[in-house]
């Protein structure tokens, strides 16, 4: 599950490095950092049920010290968010591409995977709107799970930046 953590962490990263620079290339170097993009997100849909499945099986290692309850809502909470954004955003971005004609292509094929919505642009730019709002909010709660895990770890001193680690 720690891997898990990072390669999603990582692939999350990509995810917004290649839609927030892609306005700075060529082309059809926008083109492949969309496909990436598309791509970062879809990994990232498929590696959070795995990443529910390990956790359902296995849960996660204690906290040292224990949490108090209401700092063990606020982390259920956290995660439950994080989780809701995983599993939302990709397929708000899936629709939003398919809405807008969009292809999204397997890498190295060229065979675009089926879209499951006839294209409408309008509604579709009304969810690309909705994708970019929650990503944009999503600057701030990834900040935030950031800084908790440092005040974990240099305030309160317990373990839960070493269980990531």
């Amino acid at each position: 599950v720690r891997q898990l953590h990072w390669w999603m962490a990582a692939l999350i990263l990509l995810a917004y490095l290649l839609i927030d620079f892609h306005e700075y290339f060529p082309r059809e170097v926008r083109r492949a950092m969309m496909q990436g993009h598309f791509w970062a997100g879809i990994t990232v849909f498929l590696l959070v049920w795995w990443r529910i499945s390990s956790r359902a099986r296995g849960g996660t290692p204690a906290i040292k010290p224990p949490l108090g309850s209401l700092a063990s809502v606020a982390s259920r909470l956290m995660h439950l968010t994080l989780y809701a954004f995983f599993i939302v955003m990709p397929v708000l971005g899936f629709l939003t591409a398919s809405y807008e004609g969009k292809q999204v292509k397997i890498p190295f094929l060229g065979i675009a995977l089926p879209s499951p919505v006839a294209v409408d642009d309008a509604f579709g730019h009304r969810l690309e709107d909705i994708h970019a709002t929650i990503g944009t909010v999503f600057y701030w709660v990834i900040g935030l799970h950031v800084a908790v895990a440092l005040w974990h770890h240099f305030i309160r001193r317990d373990n839960v930046l070493e269980r990531m680690l």
